[in-house]
């Protein structure tokens, strides 16, 4: 595969990373299911969404596969009253990617990120490379500095 607009960002920083890739099934883009292809358990792989505030507009939450963004407490994190998940339709014009390809790495504009704190209890994590089909593993630390993250307590156990 080509290297991504994410494994470049990640280069001319100077941030060792690796690559993972994986068959794609267009009808199952769950995290989960990636988490399984990649053989990393699914708390380890996260997910890549963007969000609406209120009051602030866009920003980007980053979460554990199998866990869910906790919309209360990322509109607490950014200074919203309240924070929406934005509509699929919106994902690759505000992004600039599709879905199942999204990464806070070279989105089309720069958004404040959050990271859900247990992004640091990994040695190493997965999230995407800025296409479907292959996921970066990197040092958690390594990639909250990357993308100018705030690490915080966004994300909840899934119902």
């Amino acid at each position: 595969m080509a290297k991504t607009n994410a494994c470049r960002i990640l280069e001319q920083m100077g941030i060792p990373f690796a690559t993972r890739e994986y068959e794609v099934d267009p009808a199952d883009l769950a995290a989960e299911s990636v988490a399984a292809k990649v053989g990393y358990p699914p708390e380890q792989v996260f997910k890549t969404l963007v969000v609406h505030g209120d009051k602030h507009g866009y920003a980007v939450a980053v979460v554990p596969g199998n866990w869910e963004l906790d919309p209360k407490a990322m509109a607490k994190a950014t200074g919203d009253r309240k924070v929406d998940l934005i509509p699929l339709k919106d994902v690759q014009p505000v992004t600039g990617y599709i879905r199942g390809g999204v990464t806070a790495l070279g989105m089309k504009k720069t958004f404040p990120v959050w990271v859900d704190e247990t992004m640091e209890l990994w040695d190493e994590v997965c999230v995407s490379a800025g296409m479907r089909g292959m996921q970066i593993v990197i040092a958690p630390q390594d990639y909250i500095r990357a993308v100018g993250a705030k690490v915080a307590e966004i994300a909840r156990a899934k119902n």
